[in-house]
This record gives C-alpha cells, sequence and structure tokens, in this order.
C-alpha cells in the first residue's frame, strides 16, 4: 500500500526540500504544498520510470553528494584561475568517458555530475551507452581526466546503482 502511494519516496523527499530551497521559506503553507507536490509529481510520473530505482548503499550516496559539492567548489576556483590568469594557455577540447555503468539512472547521475562541474560538459551519450563524450575548458592529459572522472564519480555511482 505504502509502494503505490509514494511509488518514489527518495525522489518526494527531495522535491519537497527543492521547493522549500527555491522558494526560501519554512512557512506552514509551503510545507503543505510541497508536500502535496512531492506526493502527487512522483505518483502521477510513475508510469513513465523504465526501471524501478534500487540504491544498494544509501551512505555512499551521501558521500558522493559530499565529494560532488567539494569538487564544484574546488572547480569553480580552478576555473577562475585560469580564465583570469591563462586564458592564451588553454587547451580546450573533447575525450571520450567509457562506461561501466548499466543503469540509465545511474549513467545520467554521472553525466549531470559531470555537466554540474564547472569547466566540463557532457555533451553526448553514446548510441550503445558505452562512452560519454564530454567538453573540457582545458585539457592537460586527456587519460588522467578520464581515469579522475571514473574514479570520482563514476566508481562511487556503480557501487550505488548497480
Amino acid at each position: 500500500m505504502r509502494r503505490k502511494a509514494f511509488p518514489h519516496p527518495l525522489l518526494s523527499v527531495a522535491l519537497w526540500l527543492i521547493w522549500l530551497l527555491l522558494n526560501n521559506t519554512a512557512s506552514f503553507g509551503h510545507m503543505i504544498l510541497g508536500a502535496l507536490l512531492a506526493t502527487f509529481i512522483p505518483w502521477f510520473t510513475a508510469s513513465f520510470w523504465q526501471e524501478k530505482v534500487q540504491i544498494h548503499r544509501p551512505w555512499l550516496l551521501v558521500k558522493f553528494v559530499a565529494v560532488v559539492i567539494y569538487e564544484i567548489l574546488v572547480a569553480n576556483v580552478v576555473v577562475a584561475k585560469l580564465i583570469l590568469t591563462r586564458q592564451d594557455k588553454l587547451q580546450p577540447g573533447f575525450l571520450y568517458v567509457p562506461l561501466d555503468l548499466k543503469s540509465p539512472i545511474a549513467i545520467g547521475l554521472l553525466a549531470n555530475t559531470i555537466s554540474l562541474t564547472p569547466g566540463t560538459v557532457t555533451c553526448d551519450l553514446s548510441e550503445d551507452q558505452q562512452s560519454l563524450l564530454i567538453h573540457a575548458l582545458h585539457i592537460d592529459d586527456a587519460e588522467a581526466t578520464v581515469a579522475d572522472i571514473k574514479n570520482q564519480f563514476e566508481k562511487p555511482l556503480k557501487e550505488i546503482f548497480d
């Protein structure tokens, strides 16, 4: 019964928190409206989800979010330094990241995590879903960049979702 009322409980909680953050208030009215939206949006969209989201290691997900926030902060400083000090020496480029992930949700999270990190953007997912095309603002060593992405982001996502 609970599964039918809340088909995606983590999504409901996330939507409710995002609603409160976007409105910048925790007033009673916004809490109720956010709760209603957080309940009904997943309920109405449940049939669109191709797979059931299963998080195998929730505490690793919390650690992953902390690492992503840290990497975003560090990347902001690095990108600011690159732009302010040596624009003529930038080496932008594209690189492919081969994927070990199989879950579409995990692949989507990886692609979005890469795009959230300043200085990189995910451009394309190959048709066979085996690699991501990424554009980076500055690439010193393409192999090291790919290894960093795989170790910092893909490896934890694989443990969380696969």
